[in-house]
């Protein structure tokens, strides 16, 4: 009931009655050519629902004019998508025909009540009713000139009700007609996986990147602290600036994507750029013995980007818990898979560390099992190893 007494107050109400006179215009123009062929429009507007754009036309009003969300909604009840198989071609025309009768039931309403309540109006005055008259033609017996006053605002309420509920049948007759295909439904069930996992891979490269710079840059600051000498220093606060500067780059271009900006975003960083990862960690007094072998250049892209996030979540990984300690780096691109491993001593008495509470080690499992590879972690002969296997389609 609160429904119905809020609807004057909505302006989808008035926006659902535009929509249920649009097709009176065609009703009425076809009433004055041929008023005793009444049904002469459905049968015109037939063929057009076989049209594919007609669906997106009809779709777009009723978007608009139907529903409260319009266009907004992440799962939308009405297709603005043109026909792509004859079963949404006839729930098209099937849609063109229900317009046109519930139009035709909107019409009667919306000129008679209106024009009762005047002549109401009017008798209550004292006004004698004309000789088409439709309270005559209505109505058995004309009312009593006290009682037409009460009854001008019953057939102003009877005509909102009318309204309401032919725009709430038109708007639930859309959704049946004009509503997405099984094939169009999973085609936004893709869309929506897509950037659930794009969310996804832009939360795990904040991770990396940016927990990759405060953890160099800690080390740094804390050596720089601990040596007292000022050459040190120096370079210390040079690889804080060069670290700082990439993770800004880095977090500028997913800020440009989340904003989803015109400007392309920058290339993401791959295997082949893997020489700036080594140069930080030693940078941060870590021992790195890198060993890199295979056509790195020819990597396709979603390994070697996948790749050098591994990479740096692994050696971010080591000087977090570790600290400056030698790392063994091996990369090598062989028949039909990319090895990656990353080896460094195991914190004494204290081997848990390594696999830290974070969601860094988990973030590189994520990216290899996308990839169809794998990843493991976890003591090796006195050391920590991350191991990872991704498999390459083709190398050209």
């Amino acid at each position: 009931m609160n429904r119905f007494v809020r609807a004057p107050l909505q302006g989808i109400t008035y926006t659902r009655w535009v929509h249920l006179l649009t097709p009176v215009l065609i009703v009425a123009v076809w009433m004055f050519i041929e008023p005793e062929a009444p049904w002469f429009p459905a049968l015109i507007v037939a063929p057009f629902g076989l049209i594919p754009w007609v669906r997106v036309a009809e779709g777009l009003q009723a978007q608009f004019l139907l529903l409260p969300s319009g266009r907004a909604a992440d799962a939308p009840l009405i297709s603005t998508s043109p026909s792509a198989r004859w079963g949404d071609r006839w729930r098209t025309v099937l849609w063109l025909e229900m317009r046109l009768v519930i139009a035709f039931l909107a019409m009667l309403p919306t000129v008679w009540l209106p024009a009762m309540a005047v002549e109401l109006v009017q008798r209550s005055w004292g006004l004698p009713p004309g000789d088409d008259s439709l309270l005559a033609t209505v109505l058995p017996a004309l009312p009593p000139r006290w009682l037409c006053p009460f009854l001008v605002p019953v057939a102003l309420v009877l005509l909102w009700l009318i309204v309401v509920l032919l725009g709430q049948l038109t708007t639930a007759i859309a959704g049946r007609l004009l509503g997405p295909s099984a094939a169009e439904r999973m085609t936004q069930l893709e869309k929506r996986t897509e950037d659930l996992l794009e969310r996804n891979r832009i939360a795990r490269e904040l991770h990396d990147s940016i927990g990759h710079a405060l953890t160099v840059a800690v080390m740094q600051a804390g050596a720089a602290r601990a040596a007292g000498d000022p050459a040190f220093t120096e370079r210390a606060l040079a690889a804080i600036e060069e670290t700082g500067r990439a993770a800004l780059e880095d977090l500028e271009r997913v800020l440009l994507v989340l904003r989803e900006s015109a400007q392309p975003p920058s290339q993401r960083p791959t295997l082949r750029e893997a020489d700036r990862l080594l140069e930080s960690a030693r940078s941060s007094g870590a021992e790195v013995d890198a060993e890199l072998s295979g056509p790195l250049e020819k990597l396709p892209g979603p390994i070697t980007r996948e790749g050098y996030r591994i990479l740096q979540e692994a050696l971010t990984n080591v000087l977090r818990h570790c600290g400056p300690v030698p790392v063994r780096v091996r990369v090598e691109v062989g028949a039909g898979r990319l090895d990656l491993e990353v080896t460094n001593p195991l914190p004494e008495g204290r081997p848990q560390l390594m696999a830290g509470t974070g969601s860094g080690l988990r973030g590189m499992r994520e990216r290899a099992a996308l990839l169809g590879g794998k990843a493991e972690s976890g003591p090796h002969e006195e050391s920590w190893r991350v191991r990872v296997r991704l498999p390459l389609e083709r190398i050209p």
